[in-house]
């Protein structure tokens, strides 16, 4: 079946959120004279904020929420309790304000010529509008799991973001570097892309480096993807 469409995990397959993020904690940790292995602080928050919206079903709270409610954990944890309510604030909200992977934008025009290319991630609305607008990103849609209801990688999100691009499954290619996200869209039928980002979780590198080889296509960037789809 003929390929139609591209969807994007955005958390980490396009945002540098581990160089964002951990900056963020060394600059507020500076201010209060603390130290950490901050990029183990950072990795730490991200599992936890992770497992906290993958699988919801119809929560009261979106992914903004669970950063937050997980940032004061992490803090907890790592006794980093002098951080004052408007440090936490500030990293808090560095997540609206992450820059992407170099490569994305320049990939996305020129994958937007042939396919509808969309925002398929866990992140909320607001998160991937800022973010856009800030790195220069033109997306065709945004589908955030905040407006389905039901989180990644339930099937429902799946088959629901098919549904609204008035796609088969098949048309579309799910585009990320998380096994987890591909193995579940290809279980709905969707065509997979997996794309190397060995920097994703700072110098300990990515918890899942290797593709699935059941993966249609597996990239180390976004000009390669374009260049393998024919853009």
């Amino acid at each position: 079946m003929t390929l139609k469409a591209l969807t994007f995990d955005t958390g980490g397959t396009i945002l540098d959120w581990h160089r964002g993020i951990s900056g963020a904690f060394a600059k507020a940790g500076a201010a209060r004279g603390l130290k950490a292995d901050w990029g183990a602080v950072t990795n730490e928050y991200r599992r936890r904020s992770l497992k906290g919206i993958v699988n919801a079903e119809h929560p009261s709270y979106n992914f903004d929420d669970v950063h937050r409610t997980k940032l004061d954990e992490v803090i907890a944890e790592f006794k980093l309790d002098a951080l004052n309510a408007a440090e936490r604030d500030a990293i808090w909200r560095t997540w609206h304000a992450l820059e992407a992977w170099p490569d994305f934008a320049a990939g996305a025009a020129r994958l937007r010529k042939r396919y509808v290319v969309a925002s398929f991630t866990l992140l909320t609305t607001s998160l991937v509008i800022d973010v856009s607008k800030k790195n220069g990103i033109d997306w065709d849609a945004i589908i955030s799991c905040e407006m389905i209801g039901h989180y990644k990688v339930r099937p429902e999100a799946y088959r629901t973001a098919a549904k609204w691009l008035q796609l088969d499954p098949a048309e579309i290619m799910m585009v990320a570097c998380h096994n987890f996200d591909l193995d579940a869209a290809r279980a709905c039928g969707y065509q997979t892309a997996f794309v190397r980002r060995p920097d994703e979780w700072g110098p300990g590198g990515p918890p899942d480096p290797n593709a699935n080889p059941a993966s249609t296509l597996v990239v180390d960037g976004f000009a390669e993807l374009a260049d393998k789809l024919g853009v």
